[in-house]
């Protein structure tokens, strides 16, 4: 029987974490506060915005929504970034995607201060993740690997099939991969055999943004799949890249929801705290 890869013991030990830098934070006369930029059009965005401001409130952290009609102009959006940039008691921004078609999501999130990015975004943070230098990285690609590192598996010397080399999950999470020094695989649109990489995996990664990319003929007993593909279907539930049914096959699967999402979500708070050394570490410099 597949091991179910919940993220919520997970997400509450960070939490815990967080919440107990923002009170030593707040001791010292400094309140954190994460400011989230929200275009309307997408009810999904909407609803994640609204489940941070929740937590927030139980962290303790301050929480500022910035909610722009679905008709704003990219120089709309940009001013506001340089605002929040601007103001040393916002400590972290994060821009809630899909933008409306308009939009140019690369050319806002490059104007995030790279110190205040904590969803990883910026082009700096992108390069932090190639170089292994400091940095915020993305959130998503974290949870990936902090999920089945948290269920007791190595990727060390582990074969792993990565299925996905977008710029927000596929790709920095391939560079992550090799610091936990796995033998990675990218599979993609045009890899013309999925299946036959999976059959030797390990580790599986899916971060394609497409249902029903992994079914279940692809999956074999040993593997541990982490989906963290979020699809909005017809109906309006919400689902995986992973086939319904496909993860009960392999050895462990995290649920969507419930898996790499939820654990995501923690990490952008945990990336904020980060935030907050890194600019309290640029103002001693300065």
């Amino acid at each position: 029987m597949a091991t179910i890869l919940k993220a919520k013991e997970a997400a509450e030990r960070i939490y815990d974490d967080v919440r107990s830098r923002a009170q030593a934070l707040k001791a010292t006369g400094i309140q954190p506060q994460l400011d989230v930029i929200l275009v309307e059009g997408d009810p999904a965005s909407a609803y994640y915005a609204q489940a941070k401001r929740k937590i927030a409130d139980r962290l303790g952290i301050a929480y500022r929504l910035h909610e722009l009609p679905a008709d704003a102009t990219e120089a709309s959006l940009l001013q506001l970034i340089a605002e929040c940039n601007a103001v040393p008691a916002v400590h972290g921004i994060l821009l809630e995607l899909p933008l409306p078609a308009h939009l140019s999501a690369r050319r806002i999130e490059r104007a995030i201060a790279p110190a205040k990015d904590v969803d990883g975004v910026s082009p700096a943070n992108k390069l932090a993740v190639v170089t292994g230098e400091p940095g915020l990285y993305p959130a998503t690609p974290q949870a990936c690997i902090a999920l089945v590192k948290h269920y007791g598996y190595a990727l060390e010397g582990a074969d792993v099939t990565l299925i996905g080399r977008g710029q927000t999950v596929g790709l920095p999470l391939f560079h992550l991969l090799q610091r936990e020094q796995a033998t990675v695989t990218v599979c993609h649109s045009r890899t013309p055999d999925i299946a036959k990489h999976l059959a030797r995996a390990a580790f599986a990664f899916v971060a394609v943004g497409r249902p029903d990319t992994v079914t279940p003929s692809m999956i074999h007993p040993g593997l541990v799949l982490a989906d963290a593909g979020i699809n909005e279907l017809a109906d309006g539930s919400i689902a995986g890249d992973v086939a319904a049914g496909a993860g009960e096959l392999a050895a462990a699967y995290s649920p969507v929801p419930g898996g790499v999402g939820t654990l995501t979500t923690a990490i952008v708070f945990r990336n904020l705290m980060e935030a907050i050394d890194w600019q309290q570490k640029e103002a001693t410099v300065e």
